[in-house]
């Protein structure tokens, strides 16, 4: 049996015919570059998390960027950001010229761990970027809590938990500003790259909106060094169809997930993963920890399972910030979970029987 790692055709057929009229809606409109879709995606997604403002950017990192650089954070100020993040996130940090501060995930939820942030605050400490990571949210409580303590920023990176609870809220609305990726494969994917930044502030949104588009509120006239980073007016389009349709989506990764639970529990080999009391999980990724992760990745690509690993280098050690001098063994949590963690197929359209068939695969290469 095939098993991909992703497929979209369960999620887009049933809406191509949606897709193509939106498309000669948007052709015949002449309208292309932060028209009517664009607005009305931005008000429905802030309506969907119960928060004040959207603005829609060309991607999550230039979302990460524009977040980070509109709360002026700068040259020789420090960011905080988990040591097992997607690399984007320290790339946005990068690009204000600040540095970035890595702070070890819990073994748990694989998010940053609160317990470790204050330890990494000095007087040149700025902002926290928590990341929900694989689609649970980190604990913004206590997060929270400790920006406020110490009057530091928090921008969340809500790339991978579209739709995720913390204490009934959703993720996405806790920090001062926050960023989203739109890139096809999150739960609420484009069909291209697409970003978006959230905000209680209005005066954060009016400085994201001048900000993306060359620094200018009027045309032609320019009031800061700005940048071009706008969300398409067609990826707008289809993506406020797939809007309409990511409760239902979560719910099915949430039923596929229990399948995954049901028929990998009695395996003392792997780690599956956990969700806190006070969290829901969407389930962007269904990663599991394991031993020989290799060997196992190997064995299932044999038996025509696709997997992925959900990284393989954790940023501190990739050739890009090198300058930094770390060195393998300073942030050891994050490099076991880059030598162990697999991510398995989960998506909506994934059928029991495949599910089955990658359970009966693991159980198989651990003798049971």
């Amino acid at each position: 049996m095939r098993v991909p790692f992703l497929n979209f055709d369960a999620q887009h057929q049933p809406l191509k015919n949606q897709f193509l009229n939106a498309f000669e809606a948007f052709l015949d409109s002449n309208y292309y570059v932060l028209g009517n879709k664009v607005k009305e995606f931005e008000e429905e997604y802030a309506k969907f998390h119960n928060i004040n403002y959207c603005a829609g950017v060309a991607s999550g990192l230039d979302a990460l960027y524009l977040a980070l650089r509109i709360l002026n954070i700068g040259k020789n100020d420090e960011v905080i950001v988990p040591s097992n993040t997607y690399i984007a996130t320290v790339l946005a940090v990068s690009y204000v010229q600040a540095k970035p501060v890595f702070v070890e995930p819990e073994f748990i939820t694989y998010n940053i761990d609160p317990q470790k942030i204050e330890e990494k605050i000095t007087a040149n400490t700025k902002a926290i970027l928590p990341v929900h990571l694989y689609g649970q949210a980190a604990n913004m409580s206590e997060i929270m809590n400790v920006a406020k303590k110490y009057n530091l920023m928090v921008i969340e990176d809500n790339a991978q938990a579209h739709g995720a609870l913390h204490s009934h809220q959703m993720t996405g609305t806790f920090g001062h500003i926050n960023a989203t990726s739109f890139y096809p494969s999150k739960n609420l994917g484009a069909l291209g790259d697409a970003g978006a930044i959230t905000t209680s502030s209005n005066d954060y949104y009016e400085q994201i909106k001048m900000y993306r588009n060359y620094g200018s509120k009027v045309r032609y006239y320019n009031d800061v060094i700005g940048y071009n980073s706008r969300l398409d007016e067609l990826q707008a389009a289809l993506l406020l169809i797939k809007l309409k349709h990511l409760q239902e989506w979560n719910q099915e990764r949430n039923r596929l997930a229990k399948k995954y639970f049901e028929n990998l529990k009695n395996l003392s080999d792997i780690h599956l993963p956990q969700t806190l009391e006070n969290n829901t999980h969407v389930y962007h990724l269904f990663v599991i920890r394991c031993p020989k992760r290799n060997e196992l990745m190997d064995f299932l690509k044999k038996n025509e399972i696709d997997t992925l690993i959900h990284y393989p280098v954790p940023p501190h050690l990739q050739r890009a910030y090198q300058h930094l001098n770390f060195q393998k063994g300073d942030f050891p949590i994050a490099e076991q979970l880059a030598d162990e963690m697999l991510s398995l197929p989960l998506y909506p359209g994934l059928s029991d029987s495949q599910i089955e068939y990658v359970c009966e695969k693991i159980q198989a290469y651990y003798g049971s």
